[in-house]
């Protein structure tokens, strides 16, 4: 016994000396930025901050902007609550058919970028519709574009992060035991009463804990808000911050590192309450050895399951067939025919427009980097936080969340604030693809670190422990036997963050300039300057990379650990 706990004293006295090395990284990539915006927007050469700040709020730009963001994440929230609520009942506790193949489809509008999402929804609808035109469908020319709208912000925004309700839900519905229900039947409850009496109440912290991070996301989203908004000339947060800093340049910095700073507060108050949200989740029911919650249809199975594939294709295949139809008509609202079916836009956006080609050699690189980089500090640092718990690992912890939590505008103009001028130096990372790298490093280090955590609270310590007995140093513990173990789970993680990196919009359409093009960004651009046809294809282009993806993530799902593929069943 007294050689165990040796053992142990002294592991956690290596993940205390390993940890303060690798926060000095991460506070720079995940505090660094977030410390720099606040001291622009209060430090003003001579001015009164809080005259600053005062005048920056008091604008009516700025009211207008932040009611239109309330309104049309919170008005997305209540649409993902009942996409992703309704999915996440239905899947977690009845008997429907297919349901990995369900939860597949619904995660992939979450992984495709919003700015795509945007596109392929203005496909559907609309007098230019392709879709529509080739089956005499169309609305007249001259009618307005219904997307173009408050209303068709929040509703691309709940279509977009339902699955976020979803995972968080399910998550909870699935520690539901079926013992609860057996009991409450045997009291006298039957049907509706044992959904209201056991099943909802124990369900509520889930679900509010996942309206709060699809309320906080679809605030900062800015793909879907810019793609329907800035046509409509109606602001959000988000577009407001890219308008103002696309126009002025970097004289109005403190202007928006204000503004980034409110959005931010918002979504930081989202975080905290999610927070409050699941630690208030657990009922007692998480490590409970029964069966889990399992309810019958009977004949309402078919339908429900006719219902759940309707909606799949409403908000999956609807959009993805629309925009593969504009991406072959040889011109933007031209019908499509097998007569002027033509791969001429796939052909010009994809190999003869040198931007597309920089823009794909950009971004794959800037992601693979990016899981690389993070996959070798994630491993050490999860093992670190695990092996050695204490304040400072608490701390870390909350450190990594940040940067993920804060909007992608607001850690585009951190990041520029921050790169603009290197201290001690006359050198810039503004204008350099490296910035974005940097950029990409602090986003998305929380979705590499998850998985590997997963993994490592899973492992037996009793393996390290004998090699430290047997006289392993730190380094080769890590190496024989950590790594290993993790790899599976750091892959997983690594392919997550490569795809949503790969496709990244919000960040990087701040932080880029001529050469250092990403794939969100020529998309925006093109949509932008009247190129929808060609657009379309790259986009489409996208699409098929990322389902193939995530297609090669499921089928290696059996033999990653639990907990590593958010969207396995």
């Amino acid at each position: 016994m007294n050689g165990a706990a040796t053992l142990k004293r002294n592991a956690s006295r290596s993940s205390d000396r390993l940890l303060p090395l690798l926060l000095l990284p991460v506070a720079v990539i995940a505090l660094g930025p977030v410390l720099r915006l606040f001291a622009e927007a209060i430090g003003q050469g001579g001015l009164d901050p809080l005259t600053h700040v005062t005048e920056v709020l008091g604008r009516d730009s700025t009211r207008i902007a932040l009611g239109h963001s309330l309104f049309t994440a919170g008005l997305g929230t209540v649409i993902s609550i009942l996409i992703g609520g309704g999915f996440a009942f239905l899947v977690a506790l009845t008997d429907i058919r297919a349901k990995a193949l369900l939860v597949f489809c619904l995660m992939i509008p979450m992984m495709i970028p919003p700015q795509i999402t945007a596109l392929a929804w203005t496909q559907v609808t609309g007098p230019s519709s392709v879709l529509l035109k080739s089956i005499g469908l169309a609305p007249p020319l001259g009618s307005p574009q219904p997307l173009h709208s408050a209303w068709g912000i929040a509703l691309l925004l709940g279509i977009q992060h339902a699955s976020i309700v979803f995972l968080t839900l399910r998550a909870g519905l699935r520690m539901i035991p079926a013992d609860l229900v057996e009991a409450a039947r045997m009291s006298g409850a039957r049907g509706l009463k044992v959904w209201a009496q056991v099943v909802v109440p124990l369900s509520l912290p889930s679900l509010a804990a996942g309206a709060a991070m699809a309320f906080v996301t679809a605030l900062g989203n800015f793909g879907i808000t810019a793609m329907l908004g800035i046509p409509a000339r109606y602001s959000t947060l988000p577009t407001l911050i890219y308008q103002r800093l696309a126009g002025m340049g970097p004289s109005v910095l403190p202007e928006v590192a204000v503004l980034s700073i409110l959005i931010g507060a918002v979504a930081i108050t989202g975080v905290l309450v999610n927070r409050l949200l699941l630690r208030r989740r657990a009922y007692g029911l998480v490590g409970l050895a029964s069966r889990p919650l399992a309810l019958r249809l009977g004949s309402a199975r078919l339908p429900v399951e006719i219902a759940l594939w309707a909606l799949i294709v409403a908000i999956l295949f609807l959009p993805l067939a629309a925009l593969i139809a504009t991406s072959l008509v040889p011109a933007y609202g031209v019908p499509l025919t097998f007569a002027n079916a033509t791969l001429d836009a796939w052909h010009e956006a994809l190999f003869r427009q040198p931007v597309t080609a920089r823009a794909y050699a950009n971004s794959i690189r800037l992601a693979l980097g990016a899981a690389v980089v993070l996959m070798a500090i994630s491993v050490p640092l999860a093992w670190a936080m695990q092996r050695g718990p204490s304040r400072l690992s608490r701390v870390a912890d909350t450190l990594v969340d940040l940067p993920y939590a804060l909007p992608g505008i607001v850690l585009a103009i951190a990041c520029i604030l921050l790169f603009i001028d290197l201290p001690f130096t006359d050198a810039t990372l503004y204008g350099t693809v490296w910035i974005i790298f940097a950029a990409y490093l602090a986003r998305f280090l929380v979705v590499m670190l998850r998985p590997v955590q997963a993994s490592l609270s899973q492992m037996d310590p009793a393996m390290e422990e004998a090699a430290q007995a047997a006289g392993a140093g730190l380094a080769r513990r890590l190496r024989t036997i950590v790594l290993p173990l993790t790899a599976p789970a750091a892959a997983a993680g690594a392919i997550l963050v490569f795809l949503t990196a790969v496709n990244e919009l919000t960040v990087s359409a701040l932080l880029w300039s001529a050469g250092t093009e990403t794939l969100g960004v020529v998309i925006f651009n093109l949509d932008d300057s009247g190129e929808t046809v060609m657009a379309s294809a790259v986009a489409t282009s996208i699409v098929i990379a990322v389902i193939f993806l995530m297609a090669l993530v499921q089928l290696g799902a059996a033999r990653l650990p639990k907990g590593c593929v958010p969207w396995q069943n």
